[in-house]
């Protein structure tokens, strides 16, 4: 406020003043413009001097070259006559059509005149070119630019004939006629032009004379009226202060704030209605005591009483210029938490007394309070959130660096939470959280601290807690929410909890590692079943595993977004020559790092399964695969048969086969190219589904794969149930199939299904010719594996190998086996 009141003072003033500073500015110019021209008009004077003198020493000087033929006279001439030149391409330079300012500054410096005269010398010509003071002079230079130039020519005619020799008595004597002929004519030219400058320069020094004069009149009659405003107006500030001072009286009795006045000895003077009740006096019976009597302030900070407070305000100090927190304590020791704010009264520059402005803070603390308890709570459960939770966990952290102990950090989720919340609602939810907050809470020690952590979720951190009681903690958390009986609207619900536990005692674990930790041990339980414990120790393989899937999440996401899945093919080929024309492949995934060197399938798809990744997976390799078949070139083998895997994940989203389709329909390659593979084990966890996806594609003309068929036994009862058109014999059968029997006899069994399902068989894993032949033996329609071709990059020039060369290798067929 004070400064505003500064600023708002300084404008006033402004106010005031404005035509008293106008008057002097105008002044100012005028007359600094008037100097600056009396200035320009005596650089002019001065070089009409140079200019004249120039002229009769150049006359001179070629008089005595010619009686004399001395050289050195010739050189004064030339110097004499290059003043008047030298001012004559200065006032050609301005003359131009555009203005040439650095041209006429060098024409005037050549012609003699003061660096510092030269500005004024272009701005007046400039300026003034035209003004009659001025023309009338200048019209006279010009007039003598001629003779100038003759005077020049002759100069440099004598010195030619003369510094050669072959000037006679008779050449001689003419141009001393004509030096005297020059002389007489240009001599009158000269004093017109030194008579008409000298009476410019008087004229326009009385014009500028006459113009101060005026103004200062003006601006005298300007001053005059403005004083007899102002006069008006201090009279009319008056009657407005006097009003203001009774507005003040009124204003300050009934504002909110309490509002003391001393006197210059401190004892009080004034008090509104407001600080008598906060200080609990009558403002009469109070007046004229001083404040210390009335009341005491104690700091807040320091708890002590500050005694000399009013003595600093009175020697001029203000205390508080956004208030200071302070108890007022009452005679009866009674107290008000307030802020102080203490200003000095200056009447005639002097310390008249003291302004103590007292705001009750007893609604803000116990505001702020509040704002504290919610910024570390939750506010449904009034247990601590997660914000306090992790700054109490950080802190446990840093203190086992100082101090070795053994913590144990519990994570707790409950199982059927979302089924009371989406059947009962938000209120039947609310209120499970509460009650199974007071079921955790009352299994605790004192010392334990539960926080919700957000949603069903809560965090349990236990100082100073071994492992075995960690672990009997844990099953006596579990076994309170599973004995809770959760009653809402009638129904009755069985809760239960699946609780993390982890010990720490490693001070050199981070935050975020104690906490990832902790998470995995939980959902490790609830994978694991529910409703149980699930205890792990920082470092465990399992856990270890875990963390490096969750880590894959965020790697799988980017290389979604940054596109650095790639794709391989590798070649299926027929074993008995009836390959139709055209490649048969299976595509393949790799992942390229950001180094762009491939990752294996095996190192992320796990984590891609475990945690959904899947299924956005698959629908890049079918949107990426579908374009670069579309993109094919003629150079490309044709490719009738790409096999494409699907995750379980995948054919169990029921929106999958229509984004298939979609894709058939964007890329316009046809469905009877396409031949998904599917694995045994996925397939049977999801007959029904599995069955619909298979056959809603295959009415489109696509082709099914049924891959590792075999790694599961039970599974042979479930195969007519799947309408696929191939199986695919699961590589652990046939890599050893040369050596071990069993294996050879299962590779039969499924080619012996396979004839009997009308489905044809693909051997994986085939590394050798030797297995080849054999497969061939046994009737298996196609192989694949490193022995016949390795994957390659897929892409717009895929080229595959040839089927005939292949059977060229290992021999022709029998004709039996081929029929």
């Amino acid at each position: 406020m004070t400064r505003q009141r500064d600023i708002r003072s300084r404008f006033q003033l402004i106010g005031l003043l404005w035509p008293f500073i106008a008057v002097v500015l105008i002044q100012t110019v005028i007359a600094g413009a008037s100097l600056y021209t009396l200035s320009a008009v005596r650089a002019y004077a001065a070089g009409e001097s140079a200019w004249s003198k120039g002229h009769k020493d150049a006359i001179y000087y070629l008089t005595l070259y010619a009686n004399s033929g001395d050289a050195n006279y010739f050189e004064r001439f030339r110097h004499a006559i290059a003043v008047p030149l030298a001012d004559r391409d200065a006032r050609l330079a301005m003359e131009k059509p555009l203005f040439d300012y650095d041209a006429a500054y060098d024409g005037f410096l050549r012609g003699g005149n003061h660096p510092n005269d030269n500005p004024g010398l272009i701005w007046l010509f400039k300026n003034f070119r035209h003004v009659p003071y001025l023309s009338n002079a200048v019209d006279r230079w010009i007039d003598a630019d001629p003779k100038i130039l003759e005077i020049a020519a002759l100069g440099e005619a004598m010195h030619a004939g003369i510094s050669s020799g072959s000037a006679s008595a008779e050449q001689l004597a003419a141009w001393k006629k004509d030096i005297h002929r020059l002389h007489e004519e240009t001599a009158p030219l000269a004093e017109a032009f030194s008579v008409s400058l000298g009476r410019g320069s008087r004229d326009i020094t009385v014009l500028l004379l006459c113009v101060n004069v005026v103004t200062a009149g003006a601006l005298i009659l300007l001053a005059m009226r403005r004083t007899g405003n102002l006069l008006e107006q201090r009279r009319a500030f008056e009657s407005a202060l006097n009003a203001e001072r009774e507005r003040a009286q009124i204003t300050l009795a009934s504002i909110g704030q309490a509002v003391v006045a001393t006197d210059a000895e401190g004892r009080l003077d004034y008090m509104n209605e407001a600080a008598e009740a906060m200080l609990d006096w009558h403002g009469a019976s109070a007046k004229g005591k001083p404040l210390d009597q009335l009341f005491r302030l104690v700091s807040e900070e320091s708890d002590e009483e500050d005694n000399g407070f009013i003595a600093r305000v009175l020697s001029g100090e203000a205390v508080g210029g956004s208030g200071v927190p302070q108890q007022l304590m009452r005679p009866d020791l009674s107290s008000v938490a307030v802020s102080l704010v203490a200003a000095p009264l200056y009447v005639d520059g002097k310390v008249a007394g003291a302004v103590l402005v007292f705001h009750d803070r007893t609604k803000e603390q116990e505001f702020m309070a509040q704002l504290s308890w919610q910024a570390s709570h939750d506010t449904l459960t009034s247990l601590a959130n997660r914000r306090e939770f992790e700054a109490r966990l950080n802190a446990s952290l840093a203190a086992l660096a100082k101090r070795p102990a053994v913590h144990a950090l519990m994570y707790l989720d409950l199982d059927q939470f979302k089924i009371v919340n989406d059947t009962c609602g938000h209120a039947a939810g609310d209120e499970l959280l509460r009650k199974v907050s007071a079921a955790l809470h009352s299994r605790l020690r004192p010392t334990d601290l539960l926080a919700r952590l957000g949603g069903d979720e809560f965090g349990i951190l236990m100082e100073n807690c071994p492992e075995e009681l960690a672990a009997s903690t844990a099953e006596s958390l579990r076994q309170a929410v599973d004995e809770l009986n959760f009653v809402w609207a009638g129904r009755a619900f069985k809760i239960s909890v699946s609780i993390g536990v982890v010990g720490m005692s490693d001070a050199s674990m981070t935050l975020e590692e104690i906490l990832r930790s902790v998470d995995v041990a939980c959902y490790m339980a609830k994978e694991r079943g529910r409703n149980r414990i699930q205890i792990q120790q920082i470092g465990d393989m399992e856990v270890e595993q875990r963390l490096s899937e969750m880590a894959w999440v965020q790697r799988l996401r980017e290389a979604l977004e940054q596109n650095r899945f790639r794709i391989f093919a590798q070649e299926i080929v027929p074993l008995h020559g009836d390959g139709a024309a055209g490649a048969h492949v299976e595509l393949l995934v790799r992942l390229a790092d950001a180094e762009d060197k491939l990752i294996a399938p095996g190192e992320f798809i796990p984590a891609a399964e475990r945690y959904g990744l899947m299924p956005l997976i698959d629908r890049w390799m079918v949107r990426q695969a579908f374009g670069i078949l579309a993109r094919q070139t003629a150079d490309a083998s044709p490719i009738t048969t790409c096999a494409i895997n699907l995750s379980g994940a995948s054919f169990g989203d029921d929106s999958f086969a229509d984004y298939v389709l979609e894709q058939f329909a964007r890329s316009g390659i046809s469905p009877a190219t396409i031949c998904f593979e599917i694995t045994e084990t996925s397939a049977i966890a999801d007959l029904d589904r599995a069955a619909r996806f298979i056959a809603t594609l295959q009415a489109h003309g696509c082709r099914f794969s049924l891959d590792d068929f075999g790694a599961g036994m039970s599974s042979f009862s479930y195969l007519k149930a799947l309408p696929v058109d191939y199986l695919k014999i699961d590589g652990g059968f046939v890599k050893d199939m040369l050596v071990d029997r069993i294996d050879r006899a299962m590779v039969e069994m499924i080619q012996h299904i396979g004839e009997v399902t009308g489905k044809r068989t693909i051997a994986e894993f085939v590394e050798n010719d030797d297995i080849a032949r054999a497969l061939r033996d046994i009737g298996v329609d196609y192989a694949q594996g490193f022995g016949i071709a390795k994957p390659r990059p897929f892409g717009e020039h895929y080229v595959g190998i040839k089927s005939r060369s292949f059977e060229a290798r290992i021999g022709a067929p029998d004709v039996a086996l081929a029929s």
